[in-house]
């Protein structure tokens, strides 16, 4: 029926999943999983646009895989909001409840690694998405402080799960010859995320993170006012941050900042305030953000200081008000990932409780007749989501300079209007340590947006593979060029080395290096 045209929509679908369920006495409703995998070839791509369960998950090109590691001590102590540890009664991971969804799907595993990929895989093949190209993003806490053996052990059974997808179970021996097989491998990591403290992001902490494949780091940064990070017991101080943002953008790395405003100390003013200096001094400009209003969690030392009147938490008409005219400050080349933590509402007993706070904002900007303009809100896939589909005749090469940590940023991008179908971020860095980075200006990240087309394929209605990759690659080679670097490297996740290697670019280290 949905090949014939006869369904078109999700009702139609589930009026024709009703009517042959009564018509054959089934006990249920076909599963949308069910009617994928018995299609086949040019069956699939048909069919999958109408089953396909919670397309946002690979609208921007990648299959993001969350895992978290085991529960563990913060190497500091604690936060004053923090809610998690294994000494809480949560017993989850630092800073987190246990009830959101990747720490469920972690306790349910055990936390091992392999099985936490392995599910996630199935669950989101299953909901009809594409996972030739998964990212990683590892959390729980201050990932760095760990021992070496365990980072080293969880992200080789991480990579372990991506290579024998749909096989049987398999091990390597080692993290790099898991990455070996990777780089060829049917499910292959485009990227690493790894969440850490500021003061867990130093030279030692980078080097390990480049040997485990990590292209991406997210600093728990909260405040640029260091008595408050003071007053919440953070550990460490603004200077922490500004110093990890600079050696991790001068090692290739994508930096990104989890803030948090309505912090105890804070008010409305200052949080705008804060916010509006992370984009506009140098010393910070985060390639990505997530906001997480404070929340008071019954266990927590912010659960008694609220209990005795001695905090006062944003309410849920302040918080909207604050991300709206924080979402006003964004520039083009941050992406704004994430609104409010995922914690269920009955464990939140003061402070932000609308789950839904994004959607909640963007209905207020549009009441405003006011748009942002971070690269999330840009994403063609987005757009396509919404109807929307720009004339490829009408995509402008754009560039865009800012100084960011005493180097040299640039946002090269493919646009029509306001449609960003791909960006390439370049660095002419400051200071680089790593001997491989000597006269060489940084790609640190390439992405081409849009629905996931699989590896070796092309879609004509979508966006990758339609050779945005090269020409920004292109245009950022020339630009380093003419700017006398002499080498250009790439920060590059394992899986995607092999395109690298067809443009000319060799393994030096943990970076694919061309020769100018």
């Amino acid at each position: 029926m949905i090949l014939k045209g006869e369904v078109r929509t999700h009702d139609e679908l589930n009026a024709a999943k009703k009517s042959i369920s009564m018509q054959y006495g089934l006990s249920g409703f076909p599963k949308n999983s069910a009617i994928l995998s018995t299609a086949t070839g040019s069956e699939r791509d048909i069919i999958k646009r109408l089953v396909q369960i919670k397309p946002v998950r690979t609208i921007s090109g990648v299959a993001v895989i969350a895992v978290m590691t085991s529960p563990h001590k913060c190497p500091h102590g604690l936060c004053v909001p923090c809610p998690g540890g294994p000494q809480s009664h949560f017993q989850s991971p630092q800073s987190y409840t246990g009830y959101e969804p990747a720490a469920l799907r972690a306790v349910q595993q055990d936390f091992d690694p392999y099985r936490q990929v392995t599910e996630r895989l199935k669950q989101l093949k299953q909901m009809g998405h594409s996972v030739d190209k998964a990212e990683l993003i590892v959390m729980g806490g201050t990932v760095t402080s760990r021992s070496l053996c365990y980072q080293e052990w969880f992200v080789r059974r991480c990579i372990d799960a991506m290579n024998c997808f749909g096989s049987a179970g398999c091990a390597t021996l080692s993290l790099e010859s898991a990455q070996a097989i990777n780089e060829t491998a049917k499910v292959r990591n485009v990227g690493i995320t790894f969440e850490t403290r500021p003061d867990w992001a130093r030279k030692e902490h980078v080097d390990q993170m480049l040997k485990m494949g990590g292209t991406k780091v997210e600093l728990g940064v909260q405040s640029t006012y260091d008595f408050v990070l003071k007053r919440m017991q953070r550990g460490h101080t603004v200077k922490d941050v500004i110093e990890a943002n600079a050696v991790l953008r001068d090692s290739g790395f994508k930096v990104g900042f989890h803030m948090m405003p309505g912090l105890p100390g804070s008010d409305f003013d200052m949080d705008l305030n804060m916010f509006r200096r992370i984009f506009t001094d140098p010393k910070f400009c985060p390639d990505y953000l997530k906001i997480y209003p404070t929340l008071v969690i019954e266990g927590t030392q912010l659960y008694e200081m609220w209990q005795s009147g001695e905090y006062d938490p944003l309410t849920n008409e302040d918080a909207i008000k604050l991300i709206c005219q924080i979402k006003m400050l964004l520039s083009k080349w941050t992406r704004l990932q994430r609104i409010q933590r995922e914690i269920p509402a009955h464990l939140i007993m003061a402070g932000v409780t609308k789950s839904n706070i994004q959607q909640l904002v963007e209905n207020r900007l549009n009441e405003l007749n006011k748009r942002c303009q971070c690269i999330r809100c840009r994403e063609v896939g987005h757009a396509l989501l919404k109807g929307i589909v720009p004339h490829p005749e009408h995509i402008e090469l754009k560039i865009e300079e800012y100084n960011a940590c005493n180097g040299l940023e640039h946002f090269i991008s493919f646009e029509e209007s306001d449609i960003l179908i791909g960006f390439l971020r370049l660095r002419f860095p400051h200071n680089p340590y790593r001997p491989e980075l000597k006269d060489a200006a940084l790609v640190r990240e390439l992405h081409v947006y849009g629905p996931m087309v699989p590896l070796g394929q092309k879609a004509a209605s979508e966006w990758q593979h339609r050779g945005y990759g090269e020409e920004l690659l292109k245009c950022a080679e020339e630009l380093a060029l003419d700017a006398g670097f002499s080498r250009i490297a790439i920060i590059s996740g394992i899986g995607v080395r092999e395109y690298y290697k067809k443009l000319g670019y060799e393994r030096d280290g943990p970076y694919m290096v061309k020769l100018q």
